[in-house]
């Protein structure tokens, strides 16, 4: 039987053919629905989202140790996080099978660099495979915990958001039935004290020379001879770009394993063409392995090191010819920014920040859009956690009358993710930080995961829930508030209070997001004859809100009556009324 399916629902369903026993991820598009499909279909797999992807692959490590095939799952800045337990990793080796599958964003849609992993697995010594749409990501993900277990390595699977979120059909096959491996004490190999390490990182280039002996002979490497002249070597998405544009025009090496390279195979292929292209996405890597084996080819001055390829870019590259016109419409099609949705909590906060004059750290979420106009609020998002320890240190650096015009922000999942270390370096070190944490009660930016803080699981069971107060009471806080994100006269009361200490000051902004299924407003605001015209309400960014022909509207198809208009409309000129 064949289903359509997307890329990650693909791996999820890999994995759940291959016996997989224990999943660990931290959601992170575009590699979240993988561990979302295994929750809400594939019973037979412990899933959980961990509060970190560091976290996430040292449960799947501990999983591996003890005898269980496991998978961690996250985005390529997650891959970043998650990197110190990858390298050692790497030396232990596996018991049971280890898959860390990442999720690259080519074109930067939902993150904030373009990272290329693969210099992950040759940094790390691990092998990666790349497939290139949900039938490969299947079958490369079974073969993944195969190569795990015979090779003794953790295997890196690589998605791009084009594999992750394109759907193409996929062969549905048994769950193999895969007991668990003895588990025996081994110091030797799984105690990475430095006597261990050095010896078992003996083995690990044993284990890369064997694994390069594999990439020239593993099926997932493989040629399509068109009997041409000009040759293509293609990995991942990048294939079938070049087969849409291409066709039988050229001949193809196509590279299922990324790392190790198949060196001789290529080298092999290359003879008697006239020339050999590199299509990959991002960084050269595979283009500077080749020329670095004296194999002549053509890569990244055809290319672009930057963002998504496409057919008709590669067409022109590789055959000098143009693919097809775009059709073009005749009116201009209107500019559609990301926009907080109506109803959003964290608008109102940065709606009082602009008002204060505040500097804001800002951290990873939904609330990074607090940088967009009108709110215009957010100074800097550096990356997960980052808003806390670059506050501190910002405040260190220009002193305490600085810091009485700055805080940081940061949503709850982001705070439990690589938050918590920060605010304790500021308490510990004598900061007087004002951090505030905007608590909707989810993992929004994601898609609604559960986090520790919302006293559920994955699969919705009820947990012990986090408490925000009381944690940062038992660091030493001693001055913690929470208010309501939309009282926006309380709010900027409690945060001017809070910015004049000399001492680190928490403020939980509390409201839940908008789009959570249990949150309803009544009834639906609108203008009354009042309105002045002072345009305030503008300056919230509400997309039901606008101004035209001297008039302030707004739409009741998308206001979703919060309320924060009203909140903010110094004449009271905004109402409410039942739908």
């Amino acid at each position: 039987m064949k289903k359509l399916m997307l890329g990650n629902e693909a791996v999820a369903r890999g994995a759940y053919e291959a016996g997989v026993i224990v999943v660990a991820s931290y959601p992170g598009t575009p590699s979240t629905e993988i561990t979302e499909t295994i929750a809400n279909e594939y019973k037979d797999i412990y899933v959980e989202w961990s509060p970190n992807e560091k976290v996430a692959s040292e449960v799947a490590i501990g999983a591996s140790i003890s005898g269980a095939r496991s998978m961690a799952c996250m985005k390529h800045v997650g891959l970043n996080v998650m990197a110190d337990p990858l390298f050692t990793s790497s030396y232990i080796g596996v018991n049971g099978g280890l898959v860390f599958v990442v999720a690259d964003d080519p074109g930067m849609h939902s993150s904030q660099n373009e990272q290329d992993s693969r210099h992950y697995a040759k940094a790390s010594k691990v092998v990666m495979l790349e497939p290139s749409d949900s039938s490969e990501a299947k079958k490369f993900t079974k073969l993944a915990f195969k190569i795990s277990e015979e090779y003794d390595t953790p295997v890196i699977l690589r998605l791009s958001t084009r594999v992750s979120h394109s759907q193409s059909l996929v062969e549905i096959e048994d769950r193999e039935d895969v007991p668990l491996k003895e588990y025996k004490k081994d110091i030797d190999k799984n105690v990475m004290m430095p006597a261990k390490a050095i010896k078992r990182h003996v083995i690990v280039e044993k284990r890369v020379l064997a694994l390069k002996e594999l990439a020239e002979k593993i099926e997932i490497n493989k040629v399509i001879d068109n009997k041409k002249k000009i040759g293509v070597v293609t990995t991942g998405i990048s294939h079938l770009y070049a087969y849409e544009a291409l066709g039988d025009n050229v001949n193809y090496f196509k590279v299922g394993m990324s790392y190790p390279l198949p060196v001789e195979s290529i080298k092999e292929f290359s003879k008697g063409l006239d020339k050999l292209f590199v299509i990959e996405e991002l960084d050269p890597f595979i283009e500077e392995h080749l020329k670095a084996n004296s194999i002549d080819c053509i890569g990244k001055e055809a290319f672009t090191l930057l963002g998504e390829y496409n057919s008709r870019m590669i067409k022109k590259a590789v055959l000098n010819e143009d693919y097809y016109e775009f059709i073009k419409l005749d009116e201009s099609i209107p500019i559609r920014p990301p926009v907080m949705c109506p109803g959003c909590p964290h608008r109102g906060v940065f709606f009082v920040l602009k008002k204060l004059g505040l500097t804001v750290s800002g951290d990873i979420g939904c609330y990074t859009l607090g940088a967009t106009s009108p709110l215009e609020s957010v100074d800097t998002t550096i990356c997960m956690g980052a808003s806390i320890s670059a506050q501190h240190g910002m405040s260190k650096a220009r002193g305490s009358e600085f810091n009485k015009k700055l805080v940081s922000v940061i949503g709850d999942s982001t705070f439990v993710h690589s938050g918590i270390t920060g605010l304790i370096d500021a308490v510990y070190n004598k900061g007087s930080n004002t951090v505030i944490i905007l608590d909707n009660s989810i993992t929004g930016m994601t898609g609604h995961q559960d986090n520790p803080t919302t006293g559920y699981t994955i699969r919705g069971e009820k947990t012990k829930q986090l408490n925000l107060v009381a944690l940062g009471k038992s660091i030493g806080i001693e001055s913690i508030r929470t208010v309501d994100s939309f009282d926006v006269h309380e709010l900027e009361k409690v945060v001017k209070e809070e910015t004049s200490k000399d001492e680190v000051s928490l403020i939980i902004a509390s409201r839940p997001c908008a789009l959570l299924k249990n949150v309803k407003y009544e009834g639906k605001a609108f203008i009354s004859d009042r309105c002045k015209k002072c345009k305030i309400c503008m300056k919230l960014g509400c997309p039901a809100i606008s101004f035209k022909d001297n008039m302030v509207l707004i739409n009741p198809n998308q206001c979703n009556g919060c309320g924060l208009c009203i909140n903010v409309c110094p004449f009271n000129a905004i109402d409410k009324r039942g739908e």
